[in-house]
């Protein structure tokens, strides 16, 4: 999958939050308020072209929704993280973040913790 560019993943994160937007409803979530309509419609656009966002037209508005779920293209864009930058080690990634944010050895568990919680939810316990 495609990483996508700023201005595409600030889109994406307002419709992953709201569900179901109108471009003026994206604009007021945006973190400048002030995009022109026309920047925000012509993003909007782009992902549609790319598959990632559909419409369907509510009287003379268009409402949009997001096809391709945040999940997966977390899962995505962080499989291409591991790979690029840590040798497809996700132990690498996890240790690099786990030096960077100062973690202790109680927070580790705790991490530790909750993925096992969600691995034994989902049904993935060894």
């Amino acid at each position: 999958m495609k990483r996508l560019t700023k201005a595409e993943e600030e889109i994406m994160l307002v419709l992953w939050k709201l569900r179901e937007a109108t471009i003026r409803d994206m604009i007021q979530e945006l973190r400048d308020p002030d995009t022109p309509y026309t920047t925000v419609s012509t993003v909007v656009r782009v992902l549609e072209k790319k598959g990632i966002v559909r419409h369907k037209a509510v009287g003379t508005t268009y409402l949009y929704r997001p096809i391709l779920q945040k999940k997966e293209y977390l899962k995505g864009y962080l499989s291409g993280i591991v790979t690029r930058y840590f040798d497809g080690s996700f132990s690498n990634m996890a240790a690099f973040f786990a030096r960077e944010n100062d973690l202790d050895l109680s927070e580790l568990r705790e991490v530790v913790s909750d993925i096992e919680s969600e691995l034994k939810e989902n049904g993935n316990h060894e």
